[in-house]
């Protein structure tokens, strides 16, 4: 009986699914978030996970993202559920490693050939590496020997959330940032293609509130330092939540 976790933050979309699966005889798992739900196929290792692309504190892309990286979840097939059909981030889901697409609504007949389809192709992948002959003790004792222990599962389970609390905090900096680079781009550009005085005036007033909120910001450098220590770039390096070029840049400030 293959084992399917569906991670779904709709209530009602998830306990359809999983109605869906275990009348067809599936044995099924849950997560109401992509945090739980990395901890959960860590934990049980399925033989498929279906999940949601738009979800609270990580999405869809972000729990593919992390279980790739993971020698005991990266080869799982991933069935991507989303409300919108864009090319552009069917094409993003693909490059990541997702397996398959469905957009909701998606019938009975939808949901089950796709994970059909996935559980052949898995089998059939599993077969033409391993053969016919049935593994070893050694190898099953190897395997069971990659299973994180419970511990293990809170620690990285709880580094996920920490590296989204950094993020939190990170982010509203970045968007007053760019906002006040906007206001600046707009005066500037206003400046240079107006002649009435009054146009003039409003804009070096732009330029002079912008600077002045740009300087509060920067004043703010310090704990923005303080938040980027090395051990908490590590950890948002982890998760893919900054470019490893960003370590390097703020190494040269220290």
């Amino acid at each position: 009986m293959s084992k399917i976790l569906v991670i779904e933050d709709e209530l009602s979309v998830r306990e359809n699914i999983l109605a869906r699966l275990e009348a067809e005889g599936f044995e099924t798992l849950n997560a109401e978030n992509g945090i739980n739900g990395i901890a959960v196929a860590l934990a049980q290792t399925p033989d498929l996970i279906i999940c949601d692309v738009m979800m609270p504190e990580l999405d869809g892309y972000g729990v593919l993202t992390t279980l790739r990286q993971d020698p005991l979840t990266a080869t799982i097939p991933f069935i991507f559920l989303t409300a919108k059909a864009d090319k552009g981030d069917i094409r993003e889901g693909m490059e990541l490693g997702a397996d398959d697409y469905l957009t909701k609504p998606f019938s009975r007949d939808e949901l089950l050939q796709s994970i059909i389809a996935r559980l052949k192709k898995q089998a059939a992948m599993r077969q033409q590496t391993s053969g016919s002959a049935s593994p070893s003790p050694e190898a099953v004792s190897g395997v069971k020997s990659l299973q994180p222990s419970p511990k293990e599962l809170q620690r990285q389970v709880k580094a996920l959330q920490q590296s989204f609390g950094l993020q939190e905090e990170l982010l509203p900096s970045h968007q007053e940032l760019s906002n006040f680079l906007a206001k600046i781009n707009m005066a500037i550009f206003m400046l240079q293609n107006t002649t009435s005085e009054v146009q003039r005036d409003r804009c070096l007033g732009i330029l002079q509130e912008a600077c002045t909120d740009e300087l509060k910001l920067l004043n703010q450098m310090p704990h923005l330092q303080e938040l980027l220590s090395p051990e908490n770039l590590r950890l948002l390096l982890q998760f893919s939540l900054i470019h490893s070029d960003i370590t390097g840049q703020v190494s040269d400030t220290e």
